[in-house]
């Protein structure tokens, strides 16, 4: 695995992909080993300055190409039915259209789940690329974000912006 730490407005974004270019975690983090990933498989991990394209996906999404991110390849640590299917829900809401954990659970395929979305937000461990940061509470309220609600806002008013 190759890893690189990106500088964006909002701070560091730390991405860990495959040898064949598939995000395996991403987090808004300078240090690797804050991302959600099982421990040990992070070792032989190797510091990169450039990930190719997943690099360029992300400079083209700061810069204004919200949808730039979209077909990179995530293959996420852990998950597993409804998390699973919460994580490509995820992938799924456009940029500047945020849902509700109640309208997740939905496009998940499982209404009644609201908690269990909101759940699958807190372990999404490829940040950015599975966007949790368009989910909101019921009440438009920002709800929680691993990386802290600056960054969250930070997120949500950029595609805003750009949208």
């Amino acid at each position: 695995m190759n890893h690189t730490i990106m500088s964006t407005p909002v701070g560091p974004l730390t991405i860990v992909v495959t040898d064949t270019g598939e995000v395996r975690a991403a987090g808004f983090t300078a240090d690797p080993r804050e991302l959600p990933v099982p421990p040990g498989e992070l070792a032989g991990s190797v510091a990169r300055a450039d990930l190719g394209e997943v690099g360029k996906a992300v400079t083209a999404y700061l810069d204004g190409d919200l949808t730039a991110i979209d077909p990179v390849p995530v293959v996420p640590f852990g998950g597993g039915g409804f998390v699973t299917a919460a994580w490509r829900a995820l992938r799924e809401i456009p940029p500047g259209q945020p849902v509700s954990y109640a309208r997740l659970a939905a496009l998940a395929g499982r209404p009644a789940a609201v908690r269990a979305a909101a759940s699958a937000c807190a372990r999404n461990p490829v940040a950015l690329f599975v966007p949790c940061h368009r989910v909101r509470r019921s009440d438009g309220g920002l709800g929680g974000y691993r990386w802290g609600l600056p960054v969250k806002r930070w997120l949500l008013a950029h595609e805003a912006a750009h949208g």
